[in-house]
């Protein structure tokens, strides 16, 4: 198993959670970061972030309200989601690629299992 996610669970709206991956030796030095799906809908791209932490891309739905950090000594990658909403609403996969732009097209090779953020109104 290369990613395992961690966090999530249920947050009022315009509260806050974090999730965290924890990758393998495998992603370390990949692009990491998050996808998310709700019900009946397509996966849509969160965030993610360059193997020295240098450079992240956010999705437009969550640009200004998601933070996405990186720790290499732990290999683990963090999401901060603030200003929550019902809209948020999803499960949220973490994932590893080469490149930024697998993310940008939601084709990124390795997936993790997923967590759910519930986000109540």
């Amino acid at each position: 198993v290369d990613l395992v996610e961690s966090g999530g669970g249920l947050v009022q709206a315009g509260g806050s959670l974090n999730v965290s991956c924890a990758g393998s030796g495998r992603t370390i030095s990949m692009y990491m970061g998050w996808f998310r799906q709700a019900p009946g809908k397509e996966r849509e791209f969160v965030a993610t972030i360059s193997s020295n932490g240098a450079r992240t891309y956010f999705g437009d739905s969550v640009k200004g309200r998601f933070t996405i950090s990186r720790d290499n000594a732990k290999n683990t990658v963090h999401l901060q989601l603030k200003s929550l909403k019902p809209e948020d609403t999803a499960l949220y996969y973490c994932a590893a690629a080469p490149d930024p732009v697998s993310f940008l097209y939601v084709r990124a090779p390795i997936w993790g299992q997923g967590t759910q953020v519930t986000v109540s109104s």
